[in-house]
């Protein structure tokens, strides 16, 4: 049974809120599935409980494939909360400009690994990595999915090069150069070649729409 002392909020998001509490006496992290009052009660309830089952089960296979992600304590399937591990180090966004560089690396080699076992992230942001003594543990699985399509990686890598342009101006070049390193050195340049290009396809989609 789980005895939470305290709810402390951390971050508010679209489809859950995280907050900051203990499990059995352990520090940990509570992910919190929102109910959306747009949709009919129990398809709601239905589709927050598959998402629940589903991000579980995903932080736990991702685990077996040596990728470093939190430990899963309990799931609550009834209220859809997860509660996790707490992991201390620093996000990898809050990193010095060098260090970020650095790291992007072996964020490619996460997330080759991924690909390789056909999972998809879904939200690869540097906000979702933490530096823990020297090691990168990947976070939020809420919109992963099991794809081997070369489109789906490539929304991954989109969204990972669209962060760094926002996020990480000063350093994009270098660290997009540093993950694709470490993303080749997983699927193989053949593969990596026919994600990238995929990635420039969506781009150009991204500029048509904005011109149109």
């Amino acid at each position: 049974m789980a005895f939470s002392i305290l709810l402390k909020l951390v971050k508010r998001g679209a489809e859950a809120d995280i907050y900051l509490t203990t499990w059995n006496g352990r520090k940990s992290i509570l992910k919190i599935r929102k109910r959306k009052d747009y949709r009919n009660e129990l398809l709601d309830n239905r589709i927050r409980t598959l998402r629940t089952i589903r991000e579980a089960k995903m932080i736990s296979e991702v685990k077996s494939f040596g990728v470093s992600t939190p430990l899963v304590y309990f799931v609550d399937q009834k209220k859809c909360e997860i509660f996790l591990q707490f992991v201390p180090g620093k996000l990898a966004r809050d990193l010095p400009n060098g260090t970020i560089i650095k790291i992007c690396k072996e964020i490619g080699r996460i997330v080759g690994t991924l690909h390789k076992n056909g999972i998809m992230h879904g939200d690869l942001t540097t906000s979702n990595f933490i530096l823990a003594r020297e090691r990168l543990v990947i976070m939020d699985f809420g919109l992963a999915q099991k794809t081997e399509k070369v489109e789906d990686h490539a929304i991954d890598l989109r969204l990972f090069k669209e962060v760094l342009n926002s996020a990480h101006v000063n350093i994009v070049s270098k660290s997009w150069e540093s993950f694709l390193l470490g993303y080749q050195k997983i699927v193989g340049r053949t593969r990596m070649e026919r994600v990238i290009s995929q990635v420039s396809v969506i781009e150009k989609r991204g500029r048509y729409a904005n011109v149109v």
